[in-house]
């Protein structure tokens, strides 16, 4: 604030106190854990889908996954009760797919389920400066959710699939992580669980169920649950819904399901249709085994015969084993497994060195410069 100042033989002047600096580029805004409210996870479906956290679902062809996800919408819109039992309180759902009709596959498949076609919403375009055209998950979250907030109460969002959201190359960990943060920020600002729907690569079986999903390992490690659908060797078996991953509950566990056509109401033509089975307990490794019953053993004896051969001539460092090992298929946490299993040790070459892994020196060896010692 500017204030006058007398000054020697009656004269007067005006002072202005110095502007306060104020920078010029980007802040960053640090706050004290005291100016947070500890907070319980709003779970949708307790343990399996919770509001404003990205999920993935992921599966091969033909093993459902949409009509999976149909059949929980169905739920959520009239109120009924989860696969496990649990209550469900009514509540809208907003669907958006790239790959399915909507009056000839999806709405059948949710009329069959028992969904409110009341309360679910179909995404079905977007618009610029009033010209219509397709809706972009890459570039229209935005709008999205301006469009979304009109509705009463959206609890769930569907997208199908999920790696449309991605404007690069999906194979890329800095891209796929920056392709998906709108979609992550929708959910948060919504309070809604976002479900999107991908696949799982090809003759990828015994592998870790992670490593598994297509694209970057970033969907993965973005999405908060990852659960995955899995059709089993043995045509008359039930497939499975498991749950591949968890940061915010329980990471293991499952549901057997069955698809099935059943008659669409008020019309004279079937749609797929979920038939939920038992309740599966285990690993996500060991449910999804059903898809080949040798092929976690086949991948454990493959992975001991490529650490064996990478081995063979001397420590490797575990930067070039990965590396080979993500050429070669085998899963980086299968080889840490059988790192203790085959006895190989991991040493540091000094303080600041990289680590490395040998093959265990062989007993005869060992016993032989013992006696030399002695």
């Amino acid at each position: 604030m500017p204030r006058e100042i007398v000054g020697a033989g009656g004269t007067r002047f005006v002072e202005f106190e110095p502007r306060a600096h104020v920078p010029a580029g980007p802040m960053v805004e640090v706050l004290p854990a005291t100016a947070f409210q500890p907070e319980a996870i709003d779970w949708l479906w307790p343990n399996w889908l919770a509001c404003g956290k990205l999920h993935l679902l992921a599966g091969a062809a033909g093993t459902g996954k949409t009509t999976i996800a149909l059949s929980l919408a169905a739920s959520l819109s009239r109120g009924g009760a989860w696969p496990d039992g649990a209550p469900i309180e009514p509540a809208d759902v907003v669907i958006w797919t790239g790959e399915d009709g909507i009056a000839d596959t999806l709405l059948p498949r949710l009329l069959v389920a028992g969904g409110d076609p009341r309360r679910v919403h179909f995404v079905t375009g977007a618009s610029d400066g009033g010209r219509s055209r397709p809706f972009d998950p890459a570039h229209d979250m935005a709008k999205l959710a301006d469009a979304v907030r009109g509705l009463p109460s959206v609890r769930l969002l569907i997208l199908d699939p999920v790696v449309a959201a991605v404007t690069g190359d999906s194979h890329k960990n800095t891209e796929t992580r920056r392709g998906l943060q709108p979609v992550v920020s929708l959910a948060a600002e919504l309070g809604c669980a976002v479900l999107g729907i991908t696949h799982l690569s090809k003759n990828s079986s015994g592998r870790e169920p992670l490593d598994r999903v297509t694209g970057s390992v970033a969907f993965g490690a973005v999405a908060r649950v990852v659960l995955a659908t899995v059709k089993a060797a043995d045509p008359n078996a039930p497939r499975r819904l498991v749950r591949a991953k968890s940061n915010l509950g329980p990471d293991t566990g499952g549901f057997a399901y069955t698809l099935m056509g059943a008659p669409v109401p008020g019309h004279n033509f079937h749609a797929q249709a979920v038939e939920w089975g038992e309740p599966l307990e285990g690993s996500a490794r060991e449910l999804m085994a059903i898809e080949d019953p040798e092929g976690a053993a086949t991948a454990a004896v493959e992975a001991q015969e490529f650490l064996a051969d990478m081995l063979a001539a001397g420590p490797v460092t575990t930067l070039e084993l990965r590396a080979a090992a993500n050429a070669h298929g085998h899963a980086w946490r299968t080889l840490q497994r059988i790192k203790d299993d085959l006895g190989i040790v991991a040493t540091k070459a000094g303080f600041k060195g990289a680590w490395a892994w040998r093959l265990p020196e062989p007993k005869s060896a060992i016993g032989a410069e013992g006696r030399q010692h002695d």
